[in-house]
């Protein structure tokens, strides 16, 4: 495990940090350290495989929530599914995804369940599964092999809450991205269609949806964040909040919502170049409030390089009653790659002044 530091010596070492990490002549704030309290198991591949996670909340019972996780493993690919003690407890057996996420409440028929899509990258379709809280398990509700036009990338969800339409966007290495309309094909299951496309000047990868708020971020990995409405019906032309600078070293990677009320919050990104993680404004212009890394415990080492990141609000148990932070790491010291858990409250007690805890909030309604 690599050397655990006071936190003053880690402050006064920040900047020089950033340089080295990220490769260029940029001098880079950090303004807070924080410790996971809980590492989800690796995957089994030791190449470059676990990729993003997102959370389920378990309507009744937030201790039997689950995190989902992508694994682009050669053999063997799909979904991981984990408990909130980070056990493996189910995956599927597909393909391999870069990036999954969740939505809550689609209606199939007369039932309502909770979706999850993922892009698939071999065959270029849109995975889609239902979560089963009682095993434990996503289950396949695609209507067919849904065939994208671009070749999968990044992938996130979008809900439009004034209409109760759900949707999947998919990005290509080209700066293609493509808005899926998700609905119910009359026989219980899932199928989409093309609603709209969009455009950034280079490669792309995270992206996030602000439900609430309607808007689409999107993370170009050499350039920056993008902002669109999130609306099929609006406009196709997006304005950058934030560029490759003091805030964001390349590569932009995964990006976050954290609501603490209908219209505030932040949007969080991976700064990968430099294992840092910025926080913004979820209001008006996503104005820069700060950076923090996760560091070395003396159970659990610190996370390096993230690609895929998550961040909730809500209940998920004893452990994280006030939500969570989960970065992929990339040099994981207990063997392969895998996802790391920070209570939320530890995070926004570390900077100052704090940031809003809200664990009553729900995407739920």
């Amino acid at each position: 495990m690599k050397k655990i530091y006071p936190t003053s010596i880690l402050i006064i070492a920040a900047l020089f940090i950033s340089i080295s990490c990220s490769g260029d002549k940029i001098v880079r704030e950090t303004h807070a350290f924080v410790k996971a309290t809980m590492e989800t198991e690796p995957v089994k591949d030791r190449d470059d495989t676990a990729d993003d996670p997102c959370v389920w909340v378990h309507p009744t019972n937030p201790d039997r929530s689950l995190i989902i996780g992508t694994d682009k493993d050669e053999n063997s690919p799909g979904l991981r599914v984990y408990d909130m003690d980070g056990k493996e407890v189910f995956t599927t057996d597909n393909e391999k995804g870069n990036n999954v996420d969740i939505r809550y409440g689609m209606k199939l028929g007369s039932n309502t369940y909770d979706i999850v899509t993922v892009g698939l990258r071999v065959s270029n379709t849109l995975g889609i599964y239902r979560v089963d809280g009682n095993s434990k398990s996503l289950i396949s509700v695609s209507a067919r092999d849904i065939k994208l036009g671009i070749e999968a990338y990044g992938s996130c969800m979008y809900k439009d809450i004034s209409t109760n339409t759900f949707y999947a966007i998919i990005n290509d290495k080209e700066g293609n991205i493509e808005q899926y309309k998700l609905y119910d094909n009359g026989r219980g299951k899932v199928d989409a269609k093309l609603a709209r496309t969009l455009k950034v000047p280079t490669q792309p990868e995270g992206c996030v949806a602000d439900d609430i708020l309607g808007y689409l971020y999107v993370g170009e990995e050499a350039g920056g964040i993008w902002k669109f409405n999130a609306k099929p019906a609006s406009s196709d032309k997006g304005v950058m909040i934030d560029s490759i600078g003091p805030n964001l070293a390349v590569d932009v990677e995964g990006l976050a919502i954290y609501y603490s009320g209908r219209e505030t919050g932040y949007l969080i990104a991976s700064s990968q170049g430099d294992d840092r993680y910025a926080i913004y404004e979820r209001e008006g212009n996503n104005k820069f409030i700060g950076r923090f890394a996760i560091v070395d415990s003396e159970k659990i080492d610190g996370t390096s390089s993230t690609d895929g990141i998550d961040v909730c609000n809500m209940n998920l148990g004893k452990n994280f009653s006030n939500g969570v932070f989960i970065a992929q790491d990339d040099e994981n010291d207990k063997g392969a790659q895998n996802f790391k858990v920070v209570p939320w409250e530890n995070i926004a007690s570390s900077f100052n002044p704090p940031l809003s805890i809200n664990n009553k909030w729900s995407l739920r309604r």
